[in-house]
């Protein structure tokens, strides 16, 4: 085995940052979707709305900026064009969504899939023991869930 210079399996580490860069595409296609519908909500929810989504495309760029330092901290290149990210991205696309229902399920059906990818990284980066992504996952985890759970509750849905 052999260790890069923040002592991980060099191998480990390598398939983690791949992991992550799969995440990456996955949040920069959330982060899009998210300033869309901040750009194009309509009605009469529009100014709670408009800050609540100005909000979670705020977090998702920190998350976005997160995951690119960590993949280089792991000794690979992050994604950075958009053609890589629709290629790799699995969250759904939210084209032209104004009204606030469909804008909130876009938020929970995008968030579905995250919190899926950042489970099996968590569980890999805990066999690794990188705890560097796991903790960053664990932070994910945590608060993505809980915006579900807010998010399925102004819906009048249970998680």
């Amino acid at each position: 085995m052999t260790l890069n210079s923040i002592g991980l399996d060099t191998q480990q580490a390598k398939e983690l940052a791949n992991d992550l860069n799969h995440l990456l595409a996955n949040f920069q296609i959330y982060y899009q979707n998210l300033r869309g519908i901040h750009w194009n909500i309509k009605g009469k929810r529009f100014f709670d709305l408009h800050v609540k989504f100005e909000e979670l495309y705020t977090d998702a760029n920190v998350k976005v900026d997160e995951i690119a330092e960590r993949i280089l901290t792991l000794g690979v290149t992050p994604l950075h064009t958009f053609e890589d990210y629709m290629a790799t991205a699995q969250v759904p696309v939210g084209k032209a969504i104004s009204q606030d229902e469909k804008a909130v399920k876009l938020i929970v059906d995008s968030l579905k899939e995250l919190l899926k990818i950042e489970r099996g990284i968590l569980d890999k980066s805990g066999d690794a023991n990188d705890e560097g992504t796991n903790a960053m996952m664990s932070d994910f985890i945590t608060e993505q869930e809980k915006t579900v759970w807010m998010m399925k509750a102004w819906l009048g849905e249970t998680v």
